[in-house]
C-alpha cells in the first residue's frame, strides 16, 4: 500500500513528464509557445488531480497484489 506522500511524488513526477511532453505536442500543432504553454499546463493541472485520485483508488483495491 502507498502512502499519500508517495502517491504524490508519483503524481508529481507522472505531471512533470507529462507537461514536457505536452508542451512539445503544443508548440508543434500550434507554432506558439505560450498557446502549447499554457495548453499543457491546463493538462497537467488535469492530469495531476486525476493521476491523485486514481491512485488513491486504487490503492484500495486489493486485487492483482501479491502483498494483499
Amino acid at each position: 500500500m502507498d502512502t499519500p506522500q508517495r502517491s504524490l511524488v508519483k503524481a508529481l513526477l507522472w505531471t512533470l513528464l507529462g507537461l514536457l511532453m505536452m508542451s512539445l505536442v503544443g508548440l508543434l500543432f500550434t507554432g506558439s509557445v505560450q498557446l502549447g504553454g499554457a495548453m499543457a499546463l491546463v493538462n497537467a493541472a488535469l492530469g495531476l488531480l486525476c493521476y491523485m485520485g486514481y491512485e488513491r483508488i486504487w490503492d484500495r483495491i486489493g486485487w492483482g497484489r501479491l502483498d494483499g
